[in-house]
């Protein structure tokens, strides 16, 4: 029994492990770096917790019964059919299990939903097989296309650290600022989620979804369109960086000049070749 006892403690101490460790682990979550993702997280952590009293209490009740209650030892199964109380309990109680478990998740639900006063829009499309950001605001575009190399897909190279979770231009936004996505999709289904940021939307040719987040911490996060889009659907991978508001202004001076440029060095080209087609009119 002491054994026993033990045993129980060592699992009862790992199931206490700290956050840190277990994300380290890979056996829970990704660390949460915005407030929506944070209450996930938590959320997620509370649920579990209850479901494990409920397991423990339901199956060390059983467990329980059949050791103590055993033929062997001597007991005899009584016969009853009907018991008022009993069933006012079994009813009773997960009514209040689930109302206690539903009010958390309906705070969380309405929170991930509630896409007012941004500071930042951002329409972002999913295309077979790439996303394409529009900033509403600032009035940037471009696309974001997956930047591993074709040597690491085909095993002929050894593999990155972001295998698969690379991409040539990355979402730039500025940390601490709300920023609302207008998600849609430009040929069939796809969805976009960042889970350490706590955004998750599907993507739905001929409509527009919103999500939102509001990023707390500098850094690079990273997720993966998850609704099942055609063969290129795990190579259209999501990089968002959490920038500070200076280097934010600094990456939309940098994309406006390069859009500048690129708008003047096309129109003497589309020049010439006007020139080119009305020649042979002329004659």
């Amino acid at each position: 029994m002491k054994k026993q006892w033990h045993l129980a403690g060592i699992m009862g101490a790992a199931l206490a492990t700290s956050q840190s460790v277990l994300a380290d682990w890979a056996y829970n979550l990704q660390p949460p770096a915005s407030p929506v993702a944070q209450h996930v997280f938590d959320l997620h952590n509370l649920i579990m917790l209850v479901c494990l009293g409920i397991f423990v209490v339901v199956f060390g009740a059983m467990f329980w019964s059949l050791i103590k209650h055993r033929k062997a030892a001597g007991h005899q199964a009584a016969h009853f059919h009907e018991n008022t109380t009993v069933e006012i309990v079994w009813t009773v109680i997960p009514f209040l299990i689930l109302m206690g478990m539903a009010y958390p998740a309906a705070k969380v639900v309405i929170d991930m939903k509630d896409t007012s006063n941004p500071d930042l829009t951002i329409k972002v499309t999913g295309y077979q097989w790439k996303w394409g950001y529009d900033y509403l605001n600032e009035g940037v575009s471009f696309y974001s296309n997956l930047a591993t190399p074709r040597e690491q897909i085909e095993n002929t190279q050894p593999k990155g650290e972001h295998y698969l979770l690379e991409v040539d231009e990355p979402m730039v936004v500025p940390v601490g600022k709300r920023v609302r996505l207008l998600i849609t999709a430009n040929d069939v289904l796809h969805a976009w989620w960042v889970p350490a940021l706590g955004a998750k939307q599907d993507a739905i040719p001929g409509f527009i979804r919103d999500s939102w987040f509001k990023a707390d911490k500098i850094g690079t996060y990273r997720g993966q369109c998850v609704e099942l889009c055609g063969k290129d659907h795990g190579f259209m991978p999501i990089v968002v960086e959490v920038v500070s508001e200076a280097d934010y202004a600094a990456w939309v001076a940098r994309k406006k000049g390069a859009a500048q440029v690129a708008a003047a060095g096309a129109a003497p080209a589309a020049d010439a070749a006007g020139a080119e087609a009305a020649a042979p009119a002329a004659q």
